[in-house]
């Protein structure tokens, strides 16, 4: 097939975006593997010693040109999500999943990985290469390459049907969220909501030539009704149908018949598959395979770190959710505060308290001010540079998948371009929810016989779903982001230096490549902590009407209500991560108790708020059940440990120097160990190499205001 007449072959130039068809997909993938499997056949059949050249390079090559176009592929379904592409992504998806999970199971190559550990030339390879060696060992026997020939054809259905499960989550969830959407007419019912967020539903309602407003669940829609909406039959309302989505509460009958959306079966099922595939590695849970790529060591280690960390934070948690009581009985005449009135009765306490709004804040959060804010941040930190891409990229036009989609180049101090990010930031109908951080291209050396030896310049996506410009009055007005979603931006963010700064020169440790799971948000949530400096946030605020940066004054009230019900928010984490531990770890999926039982009994443990009993939480746990966190949700916590004690050295450098955080001394050290080596060495060694020492958890708990 000629490359140039399949854009998803295409691998010289930035993605081909506006050129992929659906009818590119299927003949890509088919190529690309049967690419694979030859190049893989004469590897398999070298009866030479294997070598990191003749070996394991020409696997990483093929491999790479198939990731990156079904990357492409799950990308667009992800952010562009159309009826036909989804029917692509779901045909190709197990022949993806039948290939990996095939290649990981064999014993050929896993016995030339063996010859090549034990050889002299691994004693001269890269530690980076090294530890790729050791990794690919490690992943052959979590592959089921130990398996009998009986047991790898079980532990390769189990994958492909996990595979197809995970996906069919997102897909009812997607739907089910999309399916939902509230017509409010009368304009007493729709007291107290926000100014930009009733204009975009009188929009959404004048498309359908309806009036009044149209409200849906996506968050830019749903979260301002349950901080502001005064109606509280509204409140309850889209709450009940946002934590009853993808379950037996809104199943829907297509003309067969079938039910659909209902994820309860899937989560069953997605539970049965992988303790069985567990228990044929020889573990006995998934969580302990899930643990085996991670810092953490053990499930009991982790329930004891999130047990510890609840005694710690749920004093702080009740002392919370009485003071909202009393406030919503006294001052709101809420004698029973219901799960659909804490964010509202919450916002009218931190009002009260500090004398601000969310919505007061976000008129100083322009996205035209933001978006330079940050990038001036991490260029004093790093040394480096930040700028729109041009629009002539290699003779090509730059292509885009949106037309609300931005490109930014990030220069090095010598001005040479070392990476490239997209920016995807607006919610809409065709977009999964919620914010992530995925790599396009890695960084990685390549070997040309033309060309000689280059650098392959890393790419990411960065997406999120926030509220898009509006037009008011015929002005055109940018996005504003709410202090809250400024700091997902920096967090996915972080996520993106970490795969865009890497000087790792191996593909499979460059990055995020490699990185522990429970340690891969260390350099995300780290950079969240710069969105509470002033120094910081004043650069990269501008009131929307005034012009006037963020007042000393409000800034003083939100660093005062930083820590405004952190007992509430760390347990509600915590028990998040419990569930999720619970679940992989000692939860029987063919026994009596049920997933919402489970549930239940983490709560009775942990929380302080019990939500009604139609709540189907688990339903819309996409991060375990249609992403990778599965057993490995408390990474969240764990790598929020990391991260405080990290930013803590930032800290001790101001107080020493009497001086600001934004330290480029600090900065380079934290580039340099940190995000440089990607996943080349265990994620301990980097942190002790930064920090001096290994993590300490006192950060935390001051930064969340737990201090004794």
């Amino acid at each position: 097939m000629n490359t140039l007449s399949n854009p998803l072959l295409d691998f010289s130039e930035l993605p081909r975006f506006e050129e992929i068809s659906t009818e590119h997909i299927t003949p890509a993938i088919e190529t690309l593997l049967n690419e694979n499997k030859a190049i893989i056949d004469k590897i398999r059949h070298d009866d030479q010693l294997p070598t990191w050249q003749s070996f394991v390079q020409p696997m990483v090559d093929a491999n790479e040109r198939l990731s990156r176009a079904w990357g492409q592929v799950s990308h667009l379904n992800a952010v562009m999500n159309t009826p036909e592409l989804r029917e692509m992504y779901n045909k190709n998806l197990p022949l993806i999943t039948q290939f990996y999970a095939e290649l990981s199971q064999d014993q050929q190559l896993f016995e030339k990985f063996k010859q090549l550990r034990v050889s002299e030339e691994f004693d001269l390879l890269s530690s980076a290469r090294k530890k790729i060696v050791e990794n690919e060992l490690r992943d052959f026997r979590l592959g089921g390459a130990e398996l009998s020939p009986e047991s790898k054809q079980r532990f390769l259905k189990i994958q492909e049907s996990l595979s197809e499960l995970s996906s069919k989550f997102n897909d009812n969830l997607l739907d089910a969220t999309n399916a939902f959407s509230l017509l409010v007419e009368k304009a007493d019912e729709v007291s107290g909501i926000p100014e930009d967020v009733l204009y975009s539903a009188r929009q959404l309602a004048e498309k359908e030539s309806k009036n009044g407003w149209k409200f849906t669940l996506h968050m830019p829609s749903y979260l301002p009704i349950q901080q502001y909406a005064d109606n509280r039959a509204l409140r309850e309302k889209m709450y009940h149908a946002f934590y009853t989505r993808a379950s037996e509460f809104n199943m829907s009958d297509d003309q067969s018949g079938e039910k659909r959306w209902d994820n309860m079966p899937l989560i069953n099922d997605i539970l049965a598959l992988r303790e069985e595939a567990a228990k044929l590695l020889g573990y006995q849970n998934y969580a302990e395979v899930s643990l085996a790529t991670k810092m953490a060591s053990s499930p009991s280690q982790v329930l004891d770190f999130l047990r510890e960390l609840a005694a710690k934070a749920k004093p702080y948690a009740e002392r919370d959710l009485q003071e909202l009581q009393q406030f919503a009985a006294k001052e709101l005449n809420l004698p029973t505060l219901e799960a659909w009135d804490i964010p509202y009765a919450s916002e009218k306490l931190r009002q009260a308290r500090y004398a601000f709004s969310d919505q007061e804040v976000k008129q100083y959060f322009p996205e035209d001010k933001v978006l330079p804010g940050m990038f001036k941040l991490v260029e004093k930190l790093y040394g480096i540079s930040i700028v729109p891409a041009d629009s002539i990229e290699l003779d090509h036009e730059i292509q885009y998948w949106h037309p609300d989609v931005k490109l930014f180049d990030i220069f090095d101090a010598a001005g040479v371009l070392i990476g490239r990010f997209y920016v995807d930031l607006y919610a809409r109908a065709s977009k999964r929810g919620g914010a992530w951080m995925d790599g396009a291209i890695a960084r990685r050396r390549v070997e040309c016989a033309q060309h000689g030896s280059t650098i392959q310049i890393p790419v990411a996506y960065l997406t999120c779903n926030f509220s898009p410009p509006v037009s008011i009055d015929g002005q055109h007005r940018p996005a504003l982001f709410t202090h809250n979603e400024v700091i997902v931006l920096f967090h996915e963010f972080g996520h993106g230096l970490h795969h865009l700064l890497t000087q790792v020169d191996d593909l499979n440790v460059s990055g995020i490549g490699g990185v522990e799971w429970d340690a891969v948000e260390l350099p995300s949530q780290f950079m969240e902590n710069f969105c509470w400096e002033w120094d910081v946030l004043v650069e990269m605020s501008r009131h929307i009407s005034t012009g006037e940066s963020l007042p000393k004054a409000l800034f003083d009230k939100m660093l005062a209500a930083k820590n405004f019900q952190s007992g509430m928010q760390m347990v509600r984490q915590i028990e998040f991560a419990l569930f999720d531990m619970h679940l992989h770890y000692d939860f029987d999926p063919h026994g009596d108790k049920t997933v919402l039982q489970l549930l239940d009994d983490v709560r009775k443990e942990v929380a302080v708020i019990i939500p009604p009993a139609y709540n189907r939480f688990p339903n819309s746990f996409a991060h375990i059940f249609g992403g990778g966190y599965a057993a490995g949700y408390y990474s969240y916590k764990w790598a929020e440990v990391l991260s405080a004690d990290a930013y803590g050295l930032f800290e001790e450098h101001a107080e020493k120097n009497d001086s600001g955080v934004v330290d480029n001394d600090t900065g380079s050290r934290f580039r340099q160990e940190i995000l440089a080596t990607g996943g080349s060495r265990p994620a301990m060694e980097s942190f002790v190499a930064f920090r001096g020492r290994e993590p300490q958890m006192d950060a935390l708990l001051r930064h969340s205001g737990m201090a004794a």
